[in-house]
């Protein structure tokens, strides 16, 4: 029966410091977006890859994104040689 004088405050520290990091998550944005992860392995050129800062500058001016090669230029992994 002793226990209990230690058992129900811990669990009161214990509950006190799980309220905590919940609030402390929410208050960082830790859930601002739950389905973005899950769909960012879909994509090779993510703008989430960006920081904050970076993701509609790097849209509206197209910097911030590796260059396509051309099309007509002949590249080491093409199959056939340029005619």
């Amino acid at each position: 029966m002793t226990i209990l004088y230690l058992l129900i405050p811990l669990s009161l520290i214990l509950l006190s410091l799980a309220i905590w990091a919940f609030f402390w998550a929410v208050k960082n944005d830790q859930f601002e977006d739950l389905e973005g992860p899950a769909y960012r392995i879909l994509f090779d050129e993510d703008e989430n890859d960006l920081p904050k800062e970076k993701r509609g500058a790097a849209h509206r001016t197209g910097s911030e994104t590796p260059a396509r090669p051309d099309a007509n230029t002949p590249s080491d992994d093409d199959s056939e040689p340029p005619r």
